[in-house]
This record gives structure tokens, sequence and C-alpha cells, in this order.
């Protein structure tokens, strides 16, 4: 009796080991984006490789994720509730860093060919969005270094955007100029710590 719980100890024990948890919480410091890679250069390898693939400028991609996830990689909108105490599902199917939807990752796996890819990964949300941008540049005009417009049509689909939907919304207006804003606050951080 007393090898067989030795045994399924060690199995237990040996399982753990093998099982990786990833820290999906958010950098200390959200508002210095030298601070935010150093803390994770992972990060500062994913943003590099969507500018080399995509073209989107690293302080660009920064603000934009800031603005969906505050960096976060496995943030899902909050849950929605009937009669203010029963819940009946969230808000939307976004999750992760990217914060992108169901539907539009499916079309970005069906793109890249490949089913392996994770919304809750640094590389794979970043170059989803590089993806996206991309297409935005090829859909409506708007320049890949446009952050505002850009955000624009991340937020509300290259459809919305180019029906102008945004327009009504002066909150997301809003919002769109705050993305801009921390873009250009964190481009200026880089330079200055000689990160870009």
């Amino acid at each position: 009796m007393s090898s067989i719980f030795r045994a399924l100890a060690c199995v237990l024990i040996l399982g753990s080991c093998g099982s990786s948890q990833r820290d999906f919480s958010a950098p200390r410091d959200l508002d210095n984006a030298c601070s935010i890679v150093v803390e994770r250069p992972d990060y500062l390898r994913a943003f590099r490789q969507v500018e080399r693939r995509y073209g989107v400028p690293v302080p660009s991609l920064m603000a934009i994720i800031y603005q969906e996830s505050k960096f976060i990689g496995d943030i899902r909108p909050p849950h929605r509730y009937a009669l203010g105490v029963i819940p009946v599902g969230r808000q939307s199917s976004a999750l992760g860093y990217s914060q992108a939807l169901d539907g539009t990752w499916e079309e970005y796996l069906d793109a890249r060919g490949s089913r392996r890819a994770s919304r809750e990964d640094i590389y794979d949300a970043t170059d989803f969005m590089g993806w996206y941008m991309t297409l935005t540049v090829e859909e409506t005009g708007v320049p890949i270094t446009d952050t505002r417009n850009q955000y624009l049509a991340y937020h509300d689909g290259r459809t919305g955007f180019k029906r102008g939907t945004w327009r009504s919304k002066s909150w997301l207006i809003r919002i769109a100029g705050e993305v801009e804003a921390r873009a250009t606050m964190y481009d200026t951080q880089l330079r200055s710590c000689g990160k870009i």
C-alpha cells in the first residue's frame, strides 16, 4: 500500500514540475515603456518582430495593447448579468493581450495556416495585431503609423471604420486620442533609454 502511495506522490510531483504556469499579470509601471520592456524583455522581442514583419511602430503597438488589455495576457471582458445576479455570458469573446474576438482570431489562424497560435501569448497576440493593422492599411488606406485611426479601425473593425461608426462615439474618439498620446509618450521614453 505504501509503495502505491509513494508512486502516486511521485507522479503528482513530476506532473506539477512539467506544467509551467505563465505569468499573465501586468508589468509594474504601465506609464513607463522602458520599465515595461526591461521587466518583460520578451515583450520587446515580440514588438520588434512585428515592427520588422509588418512595419507597426513599437510605441503604437504598446499603446494599443495598453488600451486593450493593460498588458494582462489572459484578460477577458466582464460577465453580463440578468436581473443583476444571474451570469449570462461575457460581453464579447475578446481574449488576451490583443483582445482579439473569436471570429477575427479564426480568420488570422486560417490566413496564417496554423492552429497553434494563442491569444494569451505575447508573440502570437502581437503578430495578430500586425496582421490586422496591415489589412487595415490595404482596405482603408490608413497608414500603419497613424496610431489614432489604426486604433479606431481596430476597435470598430475595418467595415465599421469605413462606415464611420466611430463618429457617433465621442468616448471612442477621446480614447483614440489617448492611445495616440500614449504612443507618443512611449516613443519618447523608448528613445531616451535607447530601446528604439
